[in-house]
């Protein structure tokens, strides 16, 4: 087990199928503030479930596709960032994010994204990396800015939430663009 030290008594670690229970607790608590951008916390509802979700990245990991970590503040599960979508032969991703209200404002999903680009870029060797949010997400918005992100436009009506079209913007950054974020 490794953990990466984010600062300020908080951690991003592998987040497995075993912590399903701490991982449901932690969901319990954040549906309500990410449900809207974060489609699978609505599919986490219970144990079975919350290990299922947990179990598909094992499995997205295991193939290489994809990864999920959590973000641990004074060592309670808080939020967390993934790697999905990873097209190898590209060496393309997608970066994405998740945090409860009581971790917000403190810069956690800046750095630990900013930790999953420089893996992306410098370990794996990797040439894009984009964030994908909805134009109403604001605090989505302002962390792919602060990383330094580009905005290479937006995608109307693209995510159907609640039966509802929103417009999807779409943020990336090459490898050779990327400044890891001071620490």
């Amino acid at each position: 087990m490794y953990a990466v030290d984010l600062g300020e008594g908080a951690q991003l670690r592998p987040l497995e199928p075993w912590q399903a229970e701490e991982f449901l607790t932690h969901i319990d608590r954040a549906r309500d503030f990410v449900d809207p951008w974060i489609p699978w916390a609505t599919r986490s509802t219970d144990l079975d479930s919350a290990r299922a979700t947990l179990q598909r990245w094992a499995d997205q990991q295991a193939r290489d596709e994809g990864r999920i970590f959590g973000i641990w503040l004074d060592g309670t599960l808080s939020g967390g960032v993934m790697l999905f979508n990873v097209e190898l032969d590209a060496g393309q991703f997608e970066i994405g994010c998740w945090l409860e209200p009581a971790a917000a404002g403190r810069g956690l999903v800046t750095r630990a994204v900013g930790r999953l680009l420089d893996y992306a870029f410098d370990e794996r060797g990797w040439h894009r990396g984009y964030w994908k949010c909805r134009t109403d997400n604001e605090a989505s918005s302002a962390v792919a800015r602060r990383l330094g992100l580009r905005l290479e436009g937006t995608l109307r009506d693209a995510y159907f939430y609640r039966d509802v079209h929103h417009d999807t913007e779409i943020w990336a950054v090459l490898a050779t663009e990327w400044r890891p974020v001071s620490r």
